[in-house]
């Protein structure tokens, strides 16, 4: 059996985009020999100082509160930053519970238990606490690609890039082959970006 490669998924529970990609990571766990790592990251920090519609600022802000969570679960063991967020992103996206912030604590309430941790471990998102471990997390794997991209952000091995931005998760061996593809391009010094309008938005079926 071939030995399994890390690859580093960076995160922002509120992203339906970097959603979609984690879960098409976990498909391509399964028919290719990689084995998924999960880091956090904050859209409220990559935003900070830039020249952004306020209204979005706000809701990064608020879903802060959530990557604060993820990290204060990290502390009892690093397995949890994966478990908690298949919770988190399944109830923010799945079953659209995002769409209402004054549900957050509640939803973070929710994961928690369903991991086997604390519900009042929710506390974490009122608590600045947790932010310079976030921000040196996020720091890290804004470094490997630069300060024009967001989430997620992928490593594998000495390879970095942002993305892919796909809006469906893609399964079976088909999630193999985009794997093949985007790791065979982004393998090259001089490669920087592919990209076209997207018109779809995300499906998390």
């Amino acid at each position: 059996m071939a030995e399994k490669i890390p690859v580093d998924l960076w995160f922002d529970p509120s992203c339906p985009f970097a959603w979609v990609t984690s879960r098409w990571l976990l498909e391509v766990e399964k028919v290719r020999p990689i084995e998924p790592r999960f880091r956090f990251m904050s859209l409220h920090y990559l935003n900070e100082g830039k020249d952004v519609p306020a209204e979005y600022k706000e809701r990064a802000l608020k879903a802060h509160g959530s990557v604060r969570v993820v990290a204060a679960a990290a502390k009892h063991g690093e397995e949890y930053i994966g478990r908690l967020y298949t919770e988190l992103g399944t109830r923010l996206h799945n079953e659209g519970l995002g769409k209402d912030p004054e549900k957050l604590r509640e939803i973070n309430e929710a994961a928690l238990e369903a991991v086997g941790l604390d519900p009042q471990l929710a506390d974490a998102m009122e608590s600045d606490e947790w932010d310079a471990g976030i921000r040196a997390s996020h720091d890290e794997g804004i470094t490997l690609v630069g300060q024009e991209v967001g989430t997620p952000i992928i490593r594998v091995g000495a390879n970095a890039f942002f993305g892919p931005v796909i809006t469906r998760i893609i399964r079976g061996e088909d999630a193999g082959r985009l794997w093949d593809g985007v790791v065979a391009v982004t393998e090259f010094d001089d490669f920087f970006e592919l990209k076209r309008t997207r018109t779809r938005r995300p499906q998390f079926d």
